[in-house]
């Protein structure tokens, strides 16, 4: 329990704590220092995501790092099993990249003004306007060059079995002629959700999978993409190795 207060405590406290840092950015990029705006937020955001992943006590491993691209403007799409999916992407994903984040997200004090700084974009699931905007908006940024991330499934699994992925995220990488970077995560749920949001050390697996490309998909490749996607994340989750070995 002791890990927890801690964990909680710092969470809130070096957000509060880093305020000054937030002007130094805004200050960099009223003065037109757009790269050194850039550089400065991902450092401060990676920094504090490493410290807060550290906290936690998890043991994390990383495969397939050389998967990801050289270019900018990619979609990476993940399973989604707990809050820590982000400390963790933030941490181990080694290139600067904004989030498609719930809308409850962008009025998280403190929280929700480092993710405007790294480009996150907040969607309202339930409202559909808003979130074909959101799309739209996600599409602008990945032409311009910027990393998204997006979570398909919509929602946080609550068993750990990744579940159905909806075809809108992936107008994002077909609209963009970007291209997918599948993740799987494994186990973040040990860390916070699966304990009741008691905070224990866990192991925790992030599998980052070869790029898909989407600039000369057919319809039919398209409309394909989220089971694809699906399939290649879940091939790596232990309900689906267990299966194999069966």
């Amino acid at each position: 329990m002791f890990r927890t207060i801690k964990w909680y405590l710092k969470f809130i406290f070096s957000l509060a704590l880093h305020n000054g840092e937030l002007k130094k950015a805004d200050k960099m990029l009223a003065l037109g220092k757009n790269q050194e705006y850039e550089d400065f937020v991902y450092s401060m955001v990676t920094g504090w995501a490493k410290d807060r992943m550290n906290d936690s006590g998890a043991k994390v491993n990383v495969y397939g790092i050389e998967n990801i691209p050289k270019e900018n403007g990619i979609v990476f799409m993940c399973n989604h099993q707990s809050n820590f999916d982000i400390l963790l992407l933030l941490s181990y994903i080694p290139v600067p990249k904004g989030f498609i984040a719930k809308v409850e997200l962008g009025k998280f004090p403190w929280v929700n003004q480092w993710m405007r700084r790294i480009h996150c974009l907040f969607m309202d699931r339930d409202d559909i306007k808003q979130s074909a905007q959101i799309i739209l908006e996600g599409i602008k940024q990945l032409k311009s060059g910027i990393n998204m991330v997006i979570f398909p499934e919509g929602k946080r699994s609550r068993t750990g079995r990744i579940g159905n992925f909806k075809a809108g995220s992936f107008k994002l990488a077909t609209k963009a002629k970007k291209p997918i970077v599948p993740i799987t995560i494994d186990n973040t749920m040990g860390v916070m959700e699966g304990n009741h949001y008691i905070i224990k050390p866990a192991v925790v697996n992030l599998y980052i999978h070869p790029p898909i490309e989407t600039t000369l998909m057919t319809k039919e490749e398209a409309a394909a993409l989220p089971d694809t996607v699906k399939k290649i994340i879940e091939a790596d989750m232990p309900y689906m190795k267990q299966k194999a070995e069966s």
